[in-house]
């Protein structure tokens, strides 16, 4: 069975939920999904110990986010739905979202927090996914959470760089999105702004 890189796709109500609850970590569909994406993240300039606080809790919030949308893309992977050319698409988008994860770990603990980790089970809909385009449309779903996530997310950073990388990986989730919409015939840009 060929492996996908962790790619783990977040429920849209994962996602909003992590920004009502900045004091929760919540590690769950509803996380952020991904806050990471370049070595810029490597590269946070020095803050004061509750804006790193701060930003330690949103980077692990989305970390998580990041771990369940590779396990995500695993399960569409492993499912035996996906024709070929698909497979090696949703193998390369769980490759950014590994990208996006270690990055965002390598963030966190240059904060000095510690990372969070994958959880055994993300209670994903297994009994929907019977079909290539089912496949897809959960993770078109898990995509578009993951932008609006994003777009939350950049304006709360107090570091500058790290909101740099989450507009940058917010940019790459978009085009996820508008891919995976295209391969289940829909419009790929169906509006002019994303929320």
């Amino acid at each position: 069975m060929p492996v996908v890189n962790q790619h783990t796709e977040l429920a849209p109500a994962s996602r909003r939920g992590f920004f009502s609850g900045f004091g929760k970590l919540s590690l769950s569909a509803t996380a952020i999904a991904l806050l990471a994406g370049n070595e810029k993240l490597a590269l946070i300039g020095t803050a004061s110990a509750q804006t790193a606080n701060n930003d330690v809790t949103i980077l692990n919030s989305a970390l998580g986010a990041e771990q369940q949308a590779i396990a995500a893309y695993q399960l569409g992977a492993d499912s035996g739905l996906l024709q070929k050319p698909v497979l090696a698409l949703a193998v390369q988008f769980q490759g950014h979202h590994k990208q996006h994860a270690a990055a965002l770990a390598k963030a966190v603990q240059k904060l000095g927090g510690k990372p969070a980790t994958p959880l055994k089970d993300y209670g994903f809909p297994k009994d929907k996914l019977k079909t290539e385009a089912d496949v897809l449309g959960f993770a078109a779903t898990l995509e578009k959470g993951a932008v609006s996530a994003y777009l939350g997310a950049v304006p709360i950073l107090t570091d500058r760089e790290l909101a740099k990388a989450a507009a940058s990986i917010l940019g790459d989730e978009a085009m996820h999105w508008a891919v995976l919409r295209q391969a289940l015939g829909q419009n790929p840009v169906p509006d002019a702004f994303v929320s």
